[in-house]
């Protein structure tokens, strides 16, 4: 079986903004638009991505830092836009553009890749992840969501590549300056996954196959990278790479019914700084 045919760069997840881009065989894919289109390609290059490579454009959802980039990145691209059914509904300059609707569920096929979207948990109309397949290697997508719903566990579970949502630290988040209000949002089950949400949710979808496991949608107020990861280690029984906490292992057992799990590496995504998973 072959394996490492598709690789996953974060060119930025957060708060701020959020665009990530699946790389398969056949071209490139990118998950949300969030920055401008100068602050893509300046990401893109500093990763060695070509642009003209892009083969397609998916959305999670409508919320602007994952589509504020989208209308200028558009006027360039003559590829398919894909968006779950009543996103584009929600903002006049999705609605402008030219998009193919799915449902969550619905299997798509893109640049020699398997999509499989799924619903998840958001206070948006329709929000979406996303598995991808080819060739018998996986990649695994879901940010943007308050609960890992049942659709979602199946889709998320035995990825080489997990890109999960850890976007607070709960103790940071009560006890920091956000209004009430937007405290109680965030930690509803159509918010984000806390560091704990996310840990629980990586136990039960890495298995031995998995072999990368990122931290997404870090808060920069709620959250700090060392704490994700080492919430994320602890469970997985991972041992932090240095001091600073900001990357973990997980290497086989030496135990023989566990030969065969690779090694996981655990990592944190920045709003800031792009990174490349392969």
């Amino acid at each position: 079986m072959a394996r490492h045919v598709l690789a996953l760069h974060v060119l930025g997840s957060g708060s701020k903004g959020n665009c990530a881009i699946i790389e398969g065989p056949q071209g490139l894919i990118m998950i949300d638009d969030g920055f401008s289109r100068r602050e893509v390609l300046r990401r893109m290059h500093e990763l060695d991505l070509d642009e003209s490579r892009v083969r397609a454009v998916l959305l999670t959802h409508e919320h602007t830092d994952h589509v504020k980039g989208l209308g200028v990145w558009s006027r360039r691209f003559s590829g398919p836009l894909f968006a779950s059914q009543g996103t584009t509904e929600t903002k006049r300059a999705l609605a402008e553009l030219s998009f193919e609707e799915f449902k969550p569920g619905d299997e798509l096929a893109l640049a020699g890749v398997r999509v499989r979207t799924f619903g998840t948990s958001h206070d948006v109309a329709n929000p979406v992840g996303f598995r991808f397949e080819c060739r018998g290697d996986s990649v695994a997508f879901a940010t943007d969501t308050g609960v890992v719903t049942p659709a979602a566990y199946e889709a998320l579970a035995d990825a080489r590549i997990l890109a999960l949502e850890s976007n607070h630290d709960v103790a940071m988040l009560k006890n920091g300056d956000y209004p009430a209000m937007l405290k109680a949002r965030i930690l509803s089950e159509r918010g984000h996954l806390s560091n704990a949400q996310s840990a629980e949710a990586a136990a039960r979808l890495v298995t031995g196959r998995t072999e990368q496991l990122v931290a997404m949608h870090l808060s920069q107020d709620n959250n700090r990278p060392s704490l994700a990861v080492r919430a994320l280690a602890e469970k997985l029984g991972a041992c932090l790479d240095d001091d600073l906490g900001i990357s973990a292992t997980r290497r086989p057992s030496a135990d023989a019914a566990a030969a065969s799990a690779a090694e996981l590496r655990i990592r944190a995504a920045g709003q800031n700084r792009p990174i490349s998973v392969r």
